[in-house]
């Protein structure tokens, strides 16, 4: 089957993946691998625009990113995972577009603002100020035409389509302005049901949850606030209950006759979530199996991080190629020194 084009997506390495990551992009990824040509970038310059202080955790991370990857279904061998730092060669790139976009632009990012404000910063480091530019650095620098991302993130592929455009008129056509692909559940509200999930507020259900975590965090789950008692009726929309069986509960015949029942008053909250969390075991037993597998392969990650390393290294070597091409950088070229000509 002839692919029609090429994906990069990836995640900071800031530890384990939750349920949100799934239907924000996970899902999409693997969905997609067979039909583009699908590089995944694990982001480790990116957490130090928040991180820097402590690199050295960043290692425990980037491996429980891996077995995340490949206990949800990505696959090495039809996909390319990579670690951001073992592909230098996307500095040079971050620094020409950093020619190209201005201060103000990247100031108007929205998620710039909820950032400082999280993290209680004075102001944006010039690491986090520019960190959409490294990210259209990594996007093009394999040539993307296509990103799956969280919807909080689309934003900033605003920026990455203005400064491919912005390359492809002043020097020539070098890169695909690519599509922005924002999964079937844009966000996935937290258990707490005030925010989007994320480790972070301990709000989430992670993809290696146990069975004993995943019953109490989902019996302990945000529901209908209006509801006193199980014979009330009660309001399926914005309920997190139902969208988690939206999302993840393969049985639609349970979950109409759920919905139904709640509206009529005649099901209580504990029964929505007993089967919600049936629904949700049914979904990450196999998960959870395939990471135990893997985890008892002590060379697989490294083997996979090398492998899909020097597959986007030489993408992004021939990326650069026809930057420096397009830009006129090549008035001492590497011939003419091997030579002698200089």
């Amino acid at each position: 089957m002839e692919k029609r084009g090429r994906i990069l997506t990836g995640d900071r390495p800031t530890g384990k993946l939750h349920l949100g990551h799934y239907v924000g992009s996970l899902a999409n990824r693997v969905r997609l691998q067979d039909e583009y040509d699908c590089y995944f970038i694990i982001a480790d310059y990116h957490v130090l625009t928040t991180a820097y202080e402590r690199p050295a955790s960043i290692g425990d991370s980037v491996r429980d990113l891996v077995l995340d990857y490949l206990s949800v279904g990505i696959d090495p061998d039809r996909s390319t995972i990579y670690l951001q730092s073992l592909v230098p060669e996307v500095c040079e790139l971050f620094l020409l577009f950093g020619m190209l976009v201005s201060v103000p632009r990247l100031q108007r990012v929205p998620t710039l603002k909820d950032v400082i404000r999280d993290l209680q910063l004075d102001s944006a480091s010039y690491g986090l100020l520019g960190y959409p530019v490294l990210q259209a650095a990594d996007i093009t620098m394999v040539r993307a035409h296509l990103v799956p991302v969280g919807k909080d993130q689309s934003s900033h592929l605003e920026v990455t389509r203005e400064l491919a455009r912005r390359f492809n008129e002043l020097y020539g056509e070098v890169f695909p302005v690519p599509e922005t692909l924002i999964g079937e559940v844009p966000t996935l509200v937290g258990t707490n049901g005030k925010s989007k999930m994320s480790k972070s507020l301990n709000n989430a259900i992670l993809l290696t949850d146990d069975a004993s975590a995943l019953r109490q965090k989902v019996m302990g789950m945000y529901t209908d606030p209006t509801r006193l008692r199980a014979t009330d009726p009660g309001h399926v929309e914005g309920n997190p209950v139902f969208d988690y069986h939206e999302a993840f509960n393969d049985r639609s015949d349970e979950v109409a006759e759920l919905k139904e029942r709640y509206r009529a008053g005649r099901v209580g909250d504990v029964e929505v979530k007993r089967s919600l969390v049936d629904a949700l075991e049914r979904f990450l037993a196999p998960v959870r199996a395939r990471r135990a597998e893997y985890e008892g392969r002590p060379h697989l990650v490294d083997d996979v991080i090398q492998v899909g390393s020097r597959r986007a290294q030489g993408e992004a070597r021939e990326t650069l190629r026809l930057v420096r091409e397009a830009m006129g950088l090549t008035y001492y070229s590497s011939r003419r020194f091997e030579h002698g000509q200089c």
